[in-house]
């Protein structure tokens, strides 16, 4: 733990003495086992690798409801890995609550976004890489966050001193490709490097049926170039400097949900562009007079640099059916494919299934297949890290 946070930990731990309030404790502890079933392009990477982790949470709210302090620590030992095995503060935050306003200070993490395989609009936070190389996964990120709770929407205005590197599989670790990533000596073009201050805000209002938010920000890209080295083995991530515009619309109609994302992305080291991804989710509800649903997803990914950059999702659509079992233990899968419409034979498919076991065990079953032959693609990094994941959690 960085210095830093450990102060902030113990003023607002000395703080909560004066204040009588209610504290709740919770959390998981899990463990999980992954499975390649082809050889890496990378003969130091492994074929397969097991994991065990924690994240506790402690909450405290005074008697008043005026102020809460949460405590969400992260932690996570892999057999293979060293970079996978980390450390983080998911949440360490201190909250204040007024008439139509709320203050927030620490360490959080936040979500922009509506759709389901891309959330291009959510900057806020860093991807940890290590945990889901879809970019679920977020770091916590230092913040102080104003909101504002008015009849024309919310606004939250957000100062972010102090910027988390991406985190990376390192040299035994898979779903990389062929290039390792040095982890250890970043490049920015700040001079402030990972001591910049960003900025960001996002409004947001409902509208009977129709959700809207705007969103801006402006700092140092969550999202790093990548420099080779001399041997061209090696890549060294690269953080500029950006603004971003984004939008988010999610509109229900019965059945029928339609998601829109939208993003403008400038900066004086990029290639300025535009992105969206958009689609609907329709949900077939009671299957033949059960108590089943499906609901199938359907969105395009697009991206204006095309194919001159190698940018996932720059031309795709994405086809998943979600089965919802409504049962006692809340089992649902996920399945479905993406196919890239530029690079004809790259495509991926997907399955994510979870169900719980008694009161307070949960399982999953997590399943990718890559297929690639085109070496223009950024998806021919992944052609052998086709893979199969169990895991289970307790929750206390």
């Amino acid at each position: 733990m960085k210095n830093s946070q450990f102060a902030l930990l113990t003023s607002l731990l000395v703080a909560s003495h004066s204040w009588a309030g209610e504290l709740d404790f919770s959390g998981y502890i899990g463990a999980d086992g992954r499975y390649f079933g082809s050889a890496s392009q990378d003969i130091r990477q492994i074929d397969k690798q097991t994991s065990i982790y924690i994240e506790p949470e402690l909450y405290w709210e005074t008697d008043d409801r005026n102020n809460a302090f949460t405590f969400k620590p992260f932690y996570r030992y892999d057999s293979e890995d060293d970079e996978r095995t980390h450390f983080d503060i998911r949440e360490l935050y201190w909250l204040h609550v007024g008439n139509d306003w709320e203050f927030r200070a620490g360490i959080n993490k936040v979500f922009w976004g509506v759709t389901e395989t891309s959330h291009l609009v959510d900057i806020v936070n860093q991807t940890d890489s290590v945990e889901s190389f879809d970019g679920e996964e977020k770091l916590g990120q230092p913040m102080v966050q104003f909101s504002f709770i008015k009849d024309w929407g919310v606004l939250d205005l957000f100062v972010l001193p102090g910027f988390r590197e991406r985190s990376f599989p390192g040299v035994n670790g898979r779903l990389r490709g062929g290039f390792a990533i040095n982890n250890d000596k970043p490049l920015y073009q700040s001079s402030d490097e990972d001591k910049h201050i960003d900025f960001a805000a996002k409004w947001s209002q409902t509208y009977d049926d129709l959700d809207l938010a705007l969103s801006w920000f402006k700092g140092t890209s969550r999202d790093p170039e990548f420099i080779p080295n001399q041997t061209n083995t090696e890549l060294t991530p690269y953080y500029v400097q950006i603004e971003q515009i984004g939008a988010v619309l999610q509109y229900i109609d019965e059945s029928w949900l339609w998601k829109l994302e939208a993003i403008n992305r400038t900066g004086d080291l990029i290639t300025d562009y535009n992105a969206a991804v958009a689609g609907f989710e329709y949900t077939f509800i009671g299957i033949a007079d059960s108590a089943q649903d499906i609901g199938l997803v359907v969105e395009y990914q697009w991206d204006e640099r095309g194919t001159k950059h190698l940018v996932a999702g720059q031309n795709d659509i994405a086809i998943a059916a979600r089965f919802v079992m409504n049962d006692i233990d809340s089992s649902e899968i996920l399945a479905g494919i993406t196919q890239d419409l530029d690079f004809s034979g790259s495509r991926s498919l997907f399955v994510e299934a979870s169900t719980r076991i008694g009161e307070s065990t949960k399982v999953a079953l997590d399943m990718f297949l890559f297929t690639a032959d085109d070496t223009r693609d950024i998806s021919y990094q992944l052609i052998n890290d086709d893979f199969i994941q169990l895991s289970a959690e307790w929750y206390f």
